[in-house]
Parts: structure tokens; C-alpha cells; sequence
């Protein structure tokens, strides 16, 4: 039985410091950009191009 509380109350650690994670991740702004990630494969397909055309 005192394993099983020990677990919960573990688990319950643990989410709080994901949420705070979470929270902090979000004040700093690392949601923000939400254009970028959509045409990242394509600047780096470019980016690429470019690096074989020189060598």
C-alpha cells in the first residue's frame, strides 16, 4: 500500500513540473512562430541545393 502512494504522489510531482514546463515554455515564447515551421522543410531543401551546386 505505501508503494502505491509513494507512486501517486510521485506522479503528481512530476505532472506539476511538466505543467510548469509547459507554462514556462509558453511565457518565453516558444509557441510563437507558427509560420516558420510550416516551410522549414522547404528552406532547408533550398539550403541543400545550394551546398551542392558549390561544391
Amino acid at each position: 500500500m505505501q508503494i502505491i502512494l509513494f507512486l501517486i504522489i510521485l506522479s503528481l510531482i512530476m505532472a506539476v513540473g511538466f505543467l510548469f514546463a509547459f507554462f514556462w515554455a509558453v511565457k518565453d515564447g516558444q509557441y510563437e512562430d507558427e509560420y516558420t515551421p510550416s516551410i522549414r522543410p522547404l528552406i532547408e531543401d533550398d539550403m541543400v541545393q545550394i551546398k551542392s551546386k558549390t561544391k
